[in-house]
C-alpha cells in the first residue's frame, strides 16, 4: 500500500504539527506500508494561473515547469493521501492549499453527476482512495477545527476519495513544551502511532483513537 504525506507547516519536522504527523506515518511504515513524506516549503510549486492549459490544451498536464510535475506522479499512485497543516486563520497553510489548487490536472473538464451533484471526472489512472487529515492548532477548543474539516471533506467529495478520519491535536504548543519537559504525553504519541497501524491493518482509524489524539 502506498501512503503519500504532505507536511504543510513552514516548521516541517520542528513544528507542532510533526508532533502527530510523524508517529502516524511510523505506524503505517510499521505495518507495511510505503511511505512517502513531502515537506511543503520545499516543493517549488507556483501557483496555478487559471490558464485551464491542463484541461484544454495538454490534457492533464500543467504548462508549468516545477516541483508539481513530480507530486502529480506520486499522487496518482497513492491508496491514502495525508494532509498536515496547523490551522492558520482558520485553514490550512497557503502552501498547502496551493498545492491542493495544482492538483486540477487530475479532473477532467467535463462535468458529471456524482450522488446527485456536480462534480469533474477524475482523469483515468488516477487512484481513487481515501485522505486523512492531520491538523494542531494553538487554540484549546476542538471546533476552531471545524472550518479546515469541511475543506477537506469538500475536497475529498470532489476528488472522489473516501475521507478516512482525521488525528486533531488541540493546544499543539502546549504538547511540544510538555514534550520538551520531559512530561508524560506518551500515550498521545502512542495513539497517533496506532492510529497508523490500524489505518493499514485495518483500513479505519477507530473514534478511540482520535480521540485519544485530542485528549485534553
Amino acid at each position: 500500500m502506498k501512503v503519500v504525506a504532505f507536511n504543510g507547516s513552514p516548521r516541517m519536522d520542528d513544528g507542532n504539527t510533526a508532533l502527530i504527523l510523524n508517529p502516524f506515518l511510523e505506524g503505517m511504515r510499521e505495518a507495511g506500508a510505503e511511505v512517502e513524506l513531502f515537506h511543503t516549503r520545499k516543493l517549488k510549486i507556483n501557483p496555478c494561473t487559471g490558464e485551464f492549459h491542463c484541461w484544454l490544451k495538454t490534457p492533464g498536464k500543467c504548462y508549468q515547469k516545477d516541483d508539481m510535475e513530480m507530486v502529480l506522479s506520486h499522487i496518482k499512485e497513492a491508496d491514502i493521501l495525508v494532509f498536515a497543516t496547523p490551522v492558520y486563520v482558520d485553514g490550512m497553510t497557503a502552501p498547502l492549499k496551493n498545492l491542493l489548487d495544482r492538483m486540477i490536472p487530475l479532473a477532467e473538464p467535463f462535468f458529471e453527476l456524482r450522488n446527485g451533484h456536480c462534480r469533474h471526472p477524475i482523469r483515468e489512472g488516477v487512484k481513487q482512495g481515501r485522505v486523512v487529515l492531520v491538523s494542531n492548532c494553538g487554540f484549546w477548543e476542538m471546533d476552531n477545527f471545524d472550518p479546515l474539516l469541511v475543506h477537506v471533506k469538500a475536497i475529498c467529495k470532489n476528488l472522489n476519495m473516501e475521507f478516512a478520519g482525521a488525528l486533531l491535536r488541540p493546544h499543539g504548543p502546549l504538547l511540544k513544551a510538555m514534550v520538551e519537559r520531559g512530561m508524560d504525553v506518551s500515550d498521545v504519541i502512542e495513539a497517533a502511532k496506532e492510529a497508523g497501524i490500524q489505518l493499514i491493518r485495518e483500513g479505519r482509524i477507530s473514534e478511540e483513537i482520535m480521540k485519544a489524539v485530542s485528549r485534553p
